[in-house]
């Protein structure tokens, strides 16, 4: 056997096994297998003693990961749930993902050095949640379909969409980042997004439903899921070389057509699988790269993306709630919920690596604030209610009346 086939499948097999030894542990305590995967990619990664895997070929597979990744983001995506909850989501996402992003970005500034692109960058990155760890945790807590639930899944579709547009704009903002013809790189990117909606909306919208069904006819459930397979990676490379966005963009609207097709749900079960398996794979990669010595040498850079992440980001949420005038239990709610990083926070600091606009400590502090943060949000979602209790009882007057003859008055 060749010697690239053996690392391909040794790459496989070892990450696969670890993920799926150290995903049952951390499913049975409790927390998110996501903290399970990286920690494999941690144990087959280089700077772990043992069984090392072929990083590249890893990197290769979580390519595939994201685009089906985002595919599933795209079936699953619909406009009259954001529309639903726009008046609270719109605005405290952005204003979350600002407050985030300027403090993340002032501070890497200030103390490390950073450029400011790669401090906003970095911002951007941590400012954004999991909403695989976020509706795990609605769901383990019976709340996914409550009012803070819908707002929650509102909130992450705008962080969502926002950070689609980051992966779209950043690499061609790269080679002008001295300020240099910035609005005319603007416009081009934007042009070239409106031409890839316009054509996959208007024109894949019309064929890709006739050809799922065409192929649906057939009987044939390899056919299908084939077809579908074709379809995102076909439209994702598509994206990517004819318009020069992200592959993850493309396989994001790939999922939106499909999704609203009479065979989103059949497309998505068939391709899901495929999803899990690569998605998997994407976080072990991730984790191949976390250098434990390399944490200890910039210790205080994972201190500061982890204050970011644990403090500022759930502050500014619950702030931004409670000005809007909603129940305290929702800003808390939330706050916590946000307080995570996970998959796109990664997939935009992997190409801002690329681009070398990241330095290579940002993945490393990425990583370990992943860790904590996933780790740590089932935990601090269960403090929720004594929390609540907490802050009503410092912050409501105690209660007082008095008798006057038959009236009485009631003093707060």
């Amino acid at each position: 056997m060749p010697e690239h086939n053996l690392d391909l499948i040794l790459t496989l097999a070892g990450g696969l096994t670890a993920a799926l030894v150290l995903g049952f542990i951390t499913q049975k305590l409790r927390l998110s297998p996501i903290v399970g995967y990286l920690l494999a990619g941690i144990v087959v990664g280089p700077f772990t003693p043992g069984y090392t895997a072929n990083h590249a070929i890893a990197s290769q597979c979580a390519d595939i990961g994201v685009i089906l990744l985002m595919f599933g983001v795209g079936v699953h995506f619909r406009l009259r749930d954001l529309l639903a909850v726009q008046k609270i989501a719109l605005p405290g996402a952005l204003i979350q993902i600002g407050v985030a992003t300027s403090l993340a970005g002032l501070v890497m500034r200030q103390f490390f050095g950073w450029s400011l692109l790669a401090g906003i960058v970095f911002g951007i990155a941590i400012s954004v949640a999991s909403t695989v760890v976020l509706i795990r945790v609605l769901t383990d807590n019976g709340a996914l379909d409550t009012p803070t639930g819908r707002v929650a899944v509102g909130w992450l579709i705008v962080e969502d969409l926002f950070t689609v547009l980051v992966l779209v704009l950043l690499p061609p903002l790269v080679p002008h980042g001295t300020g240099e013809n910035v609005f005319a790189v603007f416009a081009i990117a934007f042009l070239k997004l409106f031409a890839l909606v316009l054509l996959a909306f208007f024109v894949g919208g019309r064929i890709i439903p006739w050809l799922l069904g065409f192929v649906a006819r057939t009987g044939s459930r390899e056919l299908f899921t084939l077809a579908v397979l074709a379809i995102v990676l076909g439209i994702a490379v598509g994206a990517a070389e004819l318009f020069g966005a992200s592959m993850a963009l493309g396989a994001f609207l790939a999922g939106m057509i499909v999704g609203q097709s009479t065979y989103g749900a059949q497309a998505a079960s068939r391709a899901m699988p495929f999803r899990d398996a690569f998605s998997v794979l994407f976080f072990v990669s991730i984790g191949m790269l976390f250098d434990p010595l390399g944490l200890w040498k910039n210790w205080p850079l994972f201190l500061t993306t982890l204050g970011v992440v644990l403090l500022g980001k759930p502050l500014a949420a619950f702030v931004v709630v409670i000005i809007m005038g909603r129940p305290l239990r929702m800003a808390l709610s939330l706050s916590v919920a946000l307080a995570q990083i996970g998959e796109f926070s990664f997939i935009l600091a992997a190409l801002a690596t690329e681009l070398k606009i990241l330095p290579p400590t940002a993945t490393n502090a990425l990583v370990a604030a992943s860790i904590v943060s996933i780790t740590l949000n089932p935990l601090l979602y269960r403090v929720i209610e004594p929390t609540e209790k907490c802050l009503r009882r410092a912050y409501t007057p105690p209660y007082r009346q008095h008798i006057t003859g038959r009236k009485v008055v009631q003093y707060y």
